[in-house]
This record gives C-alpha cells, structure tokens and sequence, in this order.
C-alpha cells in the first residue's frame, strides 16, 4: 500500500515523544501520530493516517516511527 508523503522517521530515535509528534504531523499533515509506551499491545491494523511514536518510561522514542 502506497500512502501520501513522507512516511518513515528514522532521525527521531532518541528524542522526546512529544517533540517526535510534533515533527511528524508538521512533516506529513495526512496523519496522527501516537504517542505509546513500548511493549503495550496495539492494534494490527493498518492506517495511511495513523503513527505510532513509541516511548520508554522516560518519554524518549526508541522505535522508528512509520505510518502504519
């Protein structure tokens, strides 16, 4: 499946989860990115407009965020 914009943010490893959000909607207006602490169980449905920016207990991302 082929979505609109940019749809991969390697470069946000590492920073806040909040300020990864931010930059995801600013980069690609089309979707909503998701803040969610990593480990909890999401749905396997795929969405051209959903993000998922996983966190550790310190609020740090520490996936790449994709659309998905």
């Amino acid at each position: 499946m082929s979505c609109q914009g940019k749809d991969l943010w390697p470069e946000l490893v590492g920073v806040r989860g909040e300020e990864a959000a931010a930059t995801i909607e600013r980069e690609n207006p089309t979707v909503s990115a998701d803040i969610i602490l990593d480990g909890k169980i999401v749905l396997g449905l795929f969405l051209c407009t959903r993000v998922y920016v996983w966190v550790n207990t310190s609020g740090i991302c520490v996936k790449v965020p994709m659309i998905g």
